[in-house]
């Protein structure tokens, strides 16, 4: 089959189309013809040598697809070759072909091309696993997210929403039109506008119950400034700076909790047992319709070069989805 590998670290022009062994799927595993994989931020990472799979994970770019199985390992019961399905991976994504463990598939939802459904997987589970799993967001709370304009922030505002939430993001103000029709309640401009000053004031000073931050450092005591008493900080990314001060003072006084996760590098137990959740509870809303893929543009996928100078430039709206 074909691959995207990286040959050494750098910029797009590192990423390269090449064949590569077939995979052979091992005792609790399916293989997946890739139909689709969406791209985000960590593949940039990986390319840049700064995020490498975990141990026994494919060498490949790629946290998410969907396709359709083509080989069932030993001890997988429930699923069969033919069946179309979307996929949570540790790596692997870029290439014709992609070994799962069977916990981590999901059925592509009602309604949905497999496109679209490559777009949910990692988003889906990263944005349930921090926002509801961990922080408990509760209808009739805020959430506040950070960089809403990229694939988790539109399915957050989504998930915020359809659990009865009051939703503001921060995203460059040629996204806000957008952003809004989504659903967000307020979109705030964070080059040019506070945004701790925006969250107090649209809720009457009370301050956001979740925030869901992919800056880390650098919005670390403008966070605490905008969490609501009681309220949840979830930092899922490094954007902004991996150290930074933090005032126990100010999170005393809030009563504030601040988690710090990340989803590639879990258990397969642990990813089953998200992947469940999420199937459980998020499933039922885009089949319904409640929650959709917002997918910027296909690429192909020997060209995946382009789609991260495309994630790089920050100008996208939602997922960047490559195609065979």
């Amino acid at each position: 089959m074909h691959a995207i590998v990286i040959e050494r670290p750098g910029g797009p022009e590192a990423l390269v189309w090449a064949e590569v062994p077939d995979p052979e799927p091992g005792p609790g595993e399916v293989v997946v013809e890739v139909m689709a994989a969406a791209v985000n931020r960590a593949d940039v990472m990986q390319r840049q040598g700064h995020y490498p799979p975990p141990p026994g994970a494919a060498p490949y770019p790629g946290l998410e697809c969907a396709g359709v199985i083509v080989a069932v390992g030993a001890e997988v019961g429930g699923h069969h070759v033919g069946e179309r399905v979307c996929a949570l991976l540790a790596g692997g994504g870029y290439a014709e072909r992609v070994v799962v463990p069977a916990g981590q598939l999901l059925p592509v939802p009602k309604g949905l091309s497999v496109q679209e459904a490559a777009a949910l997987p990692e988003v889906a589970c990263t944005v349930w696993s921090n926002v509801v799993d961990v922080a408990r967001l509760r209808k009739g709370q805020t959430l506040l997210v950070h960089g809403g304009g990229g694939g988790i922030g539109t399915f957050a505002i989504q998930l915020g929403k359809a659990l009865g939430a009051t939703v503001i993001v921060t995203a460059r103000e040629s996204k806000h039109e957008r952003l809004l029709a989504l659903g967000a309640d307020l979109a705030v401009d964070y080059p040019s506008t506070d945004f701790v000053e925006a969250t107090r004031d649209f809720t009457e000073g009370h301050g956001a119950d979740v925030i869901l931050d992919i800056i880390g450092a650098k919005y670390l005591s403008r966070n605490i400034a905008a969490l609501a008493s009681g309220g949840h900080i979830v930092t899922i990314g490094l954007q902004g700076g991996r150290k930074g001060e933090l005032d126990f003072g100010a999170l005393m006084a809030k009563r504030g909790s601040i988690a710090a996760t990340t989803l590639r590098a879990r258990s397969v137990k642990d990813k089953s047992r998200i992947v469940r959740g999420v199937r459980d509870q998020v499933w039922p809303l885009v089949d319904a319709g409640s929650i959709r893929p917002i997918i910027d543009r296909t690429v192909a996928m020997s060209e995946a070069a382009e789609a991260h100078r495309l994630m790089e430039a920050s100008d996208h709206l939602g997922k960047i989805v490559l195609i065979p």
